[in-house]
């Protein structure tokens, strides 16, 4: 089945939509300027008192002055728009779908399957924190049209480059190192792999940013000496903190992409890449009761990039949503993909769920029966569109769960029998990690320091127990427990509230991603999953 491009029926409906989201947009974006101008994130603080510049106080109070002004004048603009804007939400398809010819090549690891017997496949789950630019600074993050280009880029820089194995044959060693931007070839610094940004830096375009960190692939190589090693074997599969994303990742899934022109700017980086795309995912305004908890401003968040065609996708929103993380449509993402390969009579196909969780630290319950609803609604799904003359050969479930495998706080969710029906990587029972297992979630307030803020320096941080203390989210304890953590004779590994689960499939490898530090406050993860076949008689 072919998606069709746009959440509309036709065009029409998606006219008047644009007219409407036009006469909101302006009121929308002289409030979230607003808010920006009077919060500054640390990377900001830092930077004025390097320079020495005393006049912010007078900047934020002439720019709160101008923005209100023009938030004021632009209310009846946005009033009017509003009452147009949604009764068509009643209309719109929960997601829109970006399709186009895949023009910037990556390697094809299955195109010899038929003689190794064996196909591989990469995904990649990671949470970008795109909200408004003045929400996503209650974060410590700003700019978040700047880092939805910059993270299109350095995504587009990392899977395009050369998967390129280097065995170590001596007594030390005892694995496959995976070479970081100091070993493969680096562009010139004008440049971004083919893509040349010097018009279109990021950086350039606001004076606050110039310290942001930059993609690996634009500084020297000889400025990388850590390239990402394995940090242990488990069950035969390396573990490794990488500086780069992973060599050709199949699907991507992100989280809290919440922002629609930071959505368009990640679609437009990745679409030639992958070539279909899923974003805006989620409803809005009203919704039918049972289906939606209240009425919501944002979206899902969630965003997926295949390299495969899509056959079928649904979006369900979790209806038990409370507070403020209410206003956000959270929920889940199914997604059915055709392989393009075929082995006998039957197609391979492969099923990706996407979701974010609810997030409050309190609120255990809630997000025990949303693993309910996203575990059944997953069934229902593929019960629906499994065919006979299909083979699966991969089934994922990631995304933000907003729990921990470590924290007393968090017991319940810990629990819960979607560990049974999948597969989890890094667990080694509820409640207990596996020795090699880092936290995913940054503290906000220290996501700029100098032992964080560019991937090699994320990259040796995470994989020195010492250092990563201060710069991953501890557990949560129990209200009125006191805390003991780790446990003798356990590790220190902080909050891992990042999920990708798998089932149907055999892991390889799994990596955590660095590369985007600075530009976010998680630590994306990757694996790759392999499915053995029979081979084809000669």
């Amino acid at each position: 089945m072919s998606l069709r491009e746009s959440p509309f029926p036709n065009f029409f409906l998606e006219g008047l939509h644009a007219v409407g989201w036009g006469l909101i947009f302006p009121c929308f974006w002289f409030l979230d300027h607003l808010l920006a101008v009077c919060i500054s994130t640390s990377l900001e603080h830092m930077l004025r008192r390097e320079m020495e510049c005393y006049l912010h106080p007078l900047q934020v109070v002439f720019g709160f002055v101008l923005f209100f002004i023009l938030f004021i004048i632009s209310t009846p603009f946005a009033l009017l728009g509003f009452v147009l804007w949604v009764p068509l939400q009643a209309v719109r398809r929960p997601f829109a779908y970006h399709h186009q010819e895949q023009i910037i090549p990556m390697e094809d690891r299955n195109a010899r399957w038929e003689e190794s017997g064996k196909v591989s496949f990469v995904f990649l789950s990671g949470n970008l924190c795109m909200l408004p630019d003045g929400v996503a600074r209650f974060n410590n993050l700003g700019h978040t049209q700047n880092r939805a280009a910059y993270i299109g880029k350095s995504i587009v820089q990392g899977v395009t480059r050369p998967h390129i194995c280097i065995f170590v044959d001596s007594p030390s060693s005892c694995s496959t190192v995976t070479p970081s931007s100091s070993l493969i070839p680096q562009p010139a610094p004008s440049s971004y792999g083919s893509i040349d940004v010097s018009a279109t830096n990021p950086l350039e375009d606001i004076r606050e940013t110039d310290d942001l960190p930059k993609p690996s692939c634009n500084q020297n190589s000889n400025q990388h000496k850590d390239p990402p090693r394995t940090l242990l074997r488990d069950a035969d599969v390396p573990v490794e903190v990488s500086a780069l994303f992973p060599s050709s990742v199949d699907v991507m899934c992100f989280q809290e992409v919440f922002d629609k022109r930071a959505a368009l700017k990640l679609t437009r980086a990745l679409g030639p890449l992958y070539g279909h795309v899923l974003y805006d995912v989620g409803v809005y305004a009203c919704q039918p009761a049972g289906t939606c908890s209240s009425f919501k401003f944002f979206n899902s968040g969630l965003f997926l990039a295949s390299r495969y065609p899509v056959m079928e996708a649904e979006y369900h929103c979790f209806p038990n949503g409370r507070g403020e993380d209410a206003l956000a449509a959270k929920g889940l993402l199914t997604v059915k993909v055709e392989i393009g390969l075929r082995k006998g009579e039957k197609k391979m196909v492969g099923y990706i769920n996407c979701t974010h969780l609810h997030a409050p630290e309190g609120d255990g319950a809630i997000r025990f029966e949303q693993l309910n609803m996203l575990t059944k609604w997953i069934n229902e799904f593929q019960a629906v569109t499994r065919r006979e003359d299909e083979m699966v050969v991969f089934d994922v479930l990631c995304g933000d769960f907003n729990f921990d495998n470590c924290s007393p706080n968090d017991r319940l969710e810990q629990s819960h029998s979607v560990f049974e029906d999948y597969m989890d990587p890094c667990r080694a029972g509820a409640g207990r990690e596996k020795p090699w297992v880092i936290g995913t979630l940054l503290e906000h307030p220290t996501l700029y320091d100098e032992n964080t803020r560019t991937p090699d320096s994320l990259q040796r941080t995470l994989e020195t127990e010492e250092l990563r203390k201060d710069y991953i989210s501890p557990p949560v304890a129990l209200g009125g427990v006191p805390l003991v953590y780790p446990e003798s004779d356990q590790p220190w590994t902080g909050r891992r509230i990042d999920y990708l689960l798998y089932r149907e499939s055999a892991l390889e490898e799994f990596t955590y991603v660095t590369q985007l530090a600075g530009l976010t406050d998680h630590v994306p993860l990757a694996f790759r999953l392999a499915v053995s076949l029979d081979p084809q008689p000669q």
